[in-house]
């Protein structure tokens, strides 16, 4: 685990997704705890490198296999969101 998640979160519609695809969300927060931040430009993991060091918001993106996309963030360390984006 790279960093502790505080409390976790989500949202009605990214819960109805999961129910949708049938995925787990643990294998999403797995991987966003371990530094995987999914489906994000070079640019953007450069960023979320630095975030990380510095304590500031990151954000993982994803794609669960019926297409649908979500993000994992935090702002602050204290709490971790699972939402989709038009839900931001």
């Amino acid at each position: 685990m790279t960093f502790q998640p505080g409390q976790i979160v989500a949202t009605p519609g990214v819960l109805e997704a999961f129910r949708a695809s049938g995925e787990s969300p643990l294998t999403f927060l797995q991987r966003h705890l371990a530094g995987d931040w999914g489906d994000l430009s070079l640019e953007d993991i450069r960023e979320n490198e630095l975030r990380l060091q510095h304590g500031w918001r990151i954000l993982s993106a994803y794609t669960l296999r019926t297409g649908v996309k979500f993000w994992i963030t935090e702002a602050d360390r204290s709490m971790t969101t699972f939402l989709l984006p038009d839900e931001y």
